[in-house]
Parts: C-alpha cells; structure tokens; sequence
C-alpha cells in the first residue's frame, strides 16, 4: 500500500480553496488531532502539550464532544483551538451532499467552529463550494500515519521528523486506535522540534 505522507503540491495547486499548509512566521508548526475527544488519550495529549508551552487544533466529533464535555471544556480553557470533523465521520465520496452537510450541521451545534476537516480527507468539489460559504476547511501537508496497524510508533516519528517544514500541518489522532503510538510519538516530537527553536502554534 502506497503510504502518501507529504501532500503533493499538484493536490494543493488543484484545491487552493482548502488550507493544506499555514504561512506563518518562520519555524511554527501547526498540531492537529483528529476524532476526539477521547477519555484514555486526551489527558494525556493535554499534559503532554502543556509541558512544552505547545498549542495545537482538536478536529472533533460532535459524538464524541456529547460523552466527554469536560475534556472539550479543559481543551479550550487551556487556549488550543477546536474545530468540527462531523458528528458521525461520515466519507464526503460515498455520502449524499444534503445528509453530509446535515451531519456538519448537528456537529456544529456542540462544537461552535467555523473550521472543518473532513473525514479521511474525501470531500467532494460540490462540497468543498457549499462548505467554503460557511468553515474554513483545514486540510494537512504532513499525515503521521498514526492510524495505520502496520505503521510503527518509530515510523510515524520518521514521517513527522523527515516530512515537516515551518507552516506545516500535521495530522494526528486522538482515538483509541491510535493511543499507543500517538503516547509514544507525541513527546519525541515535541521535545525534537522544540529542541530546534520551533512553536507550536493553533490554526
């Protein structure tokens, strides 16, 4: 399976209205996770920024925010960003317009965010033309491939070390499915970027 880490910049040229890297001051990156919150990984997540002064942006599932309001709470009073990845994760190729954009909707209603980022990143260019009257739709430039059961904690630092520039968006996430590697990734990558003079900045 092929595994695309840095977006090519021919994706990014064809979809200009999508925010796939941030221009910034130099050396600032941009921490995402995605599909939380989560009750085991989110404190952690939390505690872990916190240590290197670190901001990041929290993609959220209206689901997830409806078990777990406290962690959305402690994520905002602690100054991250959060932002709307739908409330159920829909795919926008195999999902009507109107029930997409519904989902969108009964997440924004707990959520209050005009960002949005789609689920696995397949949005529809019909989508993309409703959705940019309403969210800034954040995509990324670096994917950890933190998801992946075949994808070391050792290869997801690699990909995130080899791959970030200044401006960068990466992608993580914070699930169940993703916990042991994003406990052991998270800090490495904190402390090795930290170690070079970068920040780490909100959206």
């Amino acid at each position: 399976m092929l595994k695309l880490i840095k977006i090519p910049a021919i994706i990014q040229y064809l979809f200009p209205s999508l925010l796939w890297k941030n221009k910034s001051g130099s050396k600032t990156i941009y921490l995402t996770f995605d599909d939380g919150p989560c009750n085991t990984l989110s404190p952690i997540i939390l505690d872990e920024l916190k240590k290197y002064q670190a901001k990041a942006t929290f993609f959220y599932l209206g689901s997830e925010v409806e078990k777990y309001p406290q962690l959305v709470k402690r994520c905002l009073d602690e100054n991250h960003q959060i932002g709307n990845h739908t409330y159920s994760h829909p795919n926008g190729w195999k999902t009507n317009n109107n029930e997409y954009y519904q989902d969108i909707k009964k997440a924004n209603k707990v959520i209050n965010s005009n960002l949005f980022r789609p689920p696995y990143g397949r949005i529809k260019p019909s989508q993309i033309n409703h959705l940019k009257k309403h969210y800034k739709i954040i995509m990324w430039d670096v994917l950890s491939w933190d998801f992946d059961n075949e994808t070391s904690a050792e290869e997801c630092y690699n990909n995130i070390i080899n791959n970030t520039k200044s401006g960068s968006i990466i992608v993580l996430h914070e699930n169940e499915k993703s916990a042991k590697t994003v406990k052991e990734v998270l800090p490495k990558v904190l402390n090795y970027f930290n170690s070079k003079g970068f920040k780490f900045e909100r959206l």
